[in-house]
């Protein structure tokens, strides 16, 4: 064990502590020690005395410590098609947006991933992923793209490699350029696994295989997606459950609900996560239950589709597994994740005699824990915890916005978003100060605004 003695150590002291362990415990004042890229101790008061090594040691005095924020749900490529149909429910808002995505390209995709990435990283978000699902003919290394633009912004990533293969003339809403054959996307799927997916604990990028949703991909492109998953061992990610119509279209297809349609095909099970699960009757929210299937919940997005409210209350009860999602820009204009700790709370609380239906702390659970969970990395992430990956945030909470609250936890989720003072990723510190440290947030928003009007030129010529 002499290598552990030249391990870099920061220290950070004098904070308030949510841990988002199993207890929940917290400390009124406590500490965080880190070693190298994994958390050594956590605990009430100063920390450990004659610790070697120390590069760094903070004073958190004012703030407070919670895990690292995880997103389960995103589609970064919609970043450049922000604050367009504003005002439409989610089929037409596809059939609005579609003729536009199918124009997509390699920098475009870049450049909107680099801004959903820094967006989230300066607010938070210690763990990304992205569902990306339009491949165009032609146009680039997509998944590549989005990954370079992860690893340069610093996050830990899961990019799940969406795909669709039912357009318009099979009856589906995409443009049929925009889709792709079964076996294209199940061999590019693949490769996209054996390139990028590192199953190592405290991997950086991970894959999960994602087509789109039950509208927008065939059958066989879901049960084959299955037993591809499985045989790599890796996740499984789509749309489920998400509108009254995505309802209808699959009893009207396949005789069958959402939920049932999903089992049919391989898709309920522990390795599973599907994003919104809105419309869920008792028997959907126990079949997830039963088989740990996992939900990624998107407040704002539902609402600003209309799609609902999902019934997480009840799936919690039932222990079914939940995470927070920002979702795709285009229908959640701020793609910001802390946020969602907020919404989630108050939009579950919609409705006669609902005031406890979700409480502070259930709600940074699900951002935190949750998230781990249904990306199935709780064993490295989403707690603070001595063995854990260091992946954790310093909220800033004795500002204006926060100092007259006193308990820190009702302050970070009840309250206005809290600056981040000094978030880590592995150890690494990847914002400081409500400042992006390996991205120029400045020529970040230049690059997409350039590339979204580059996007509407072309998207307009037709």
């Amino acid at each position: 064990m002499a290598v552990a003695h030249h391990v870099e150590r920061i220290v950070i002291e004098n904070c308030a502590v949510a841990t988002v362990d199993a207890d929940d415990t917290e400390y009124a004042t406590g500490h965080v020690v880190v070693a190298g890229d994994t958390i050594e101790s956590v605990g009430p008061g100063r920390a450990p005395e004659g610790l070697e090594n120390v590069v760094r040691r903070i004073d958190g005095t004012g703030h407070l410590a919670t895990p690292g924020l995880v997103n389960t749900h995103h589609h970064f490529y919609q970043w450049i098609t922000r604050g367009l149909a504003t005002d439409h429910n989610l089929f037409d808002w596809l059939v609005a947006l579609y003729p536009t995505w199918a124009r997509i390209d390699e920098p475009m995709v870049y450049a909107a991933a680099q801004g959903s990435l820094a967006m989230m990283a300066r607010g938070g978000v210690t763990t990304a992923m992205d569902h990306h699902y339009v491949y165009p003919r032609g146009s680039g290394d997509l998944s590549g793209a989005i990954i370079r633009a992860a690893r340069e912004t610093g996050v830990r990533f899961t990019l799940a490699r969406g795909s669709m293969d039912r357009g318009a003339s099979d009856g589906g809403l995409p443009p049929d350029f925009a889709v792709e054959t079964l076996e294209g996307a199940l061999a590019a799927t693949e490769e996209t696994v054996d390139r990028h997916h590192d199953p190592s604990f405290g991997a950086m990028t991970q894959i999960a295989v994602a087509p789109c949703s039950p509208f927008s991909v065939t059958t066989e492109l879901l049960r084959q997606g299955a037993e591809l998953a499985r045989r790599k061992g890796v996740r499984l990610h789509t749309h489920g459950s998400e509108t009254v119509e995505e309802e209808k279209f699959c009893h009207e297809l396949f005789g069958m609900g959402p939920t049932d349609y999903f089992e049919s095909t391989g898709w309920l099970g522990e390795d599973v996560w599907m994003a919104h699960c809105v419309h869920m009757n008792d028997s959907d929210i126990a079949a997830f239950a039963r088989t740990r299937t996992g939900v990624a919940h998107c407040p704002s997005s539902n609402a600003r589709l209309a799609a609902g409210i999902a019934r997480v209350p009840d799936m919690l009860a039932a222990g079914v597994p939940v995470g927070l999602g920002v979702d795709g820009t285009a229908s959640n204009e701020s793609g910001e994740l802390h946020t969602e700790l907020r919404n989630a709370l108050l939009i579950n609380r919609l409705g006669p005699h609902r005031e406890a239906a979700l409480n502070a702390r259930q709600a940074l659970r699900l951002g935190t824990y949750g998230g781990a969970q249904v990306l199935g990395r709780a064993a490295e992430i989403g707690s603070l915890e001595p063995g854990k990956l260091a992946d954790l945030v310093l909220w800033k909470l004795d500002t204006l916005a926060h100092a007259s609250i006193a308990d820190p936890v009702t302050a970070l989720v009840f309250g206005a978003a809290a600056p981040v003072t000094l978030s880590l990723v592995g150890g690494r510190p990847v914002v400081e100060n409500s400042r992006l440290l390996h991205v120029d947030e400045d020529a970040v928003a230049r690059s997409t605004r350039d590339e979204a009007q580059r996007l509407a030129r072309i998207a307009a010529e037709g």
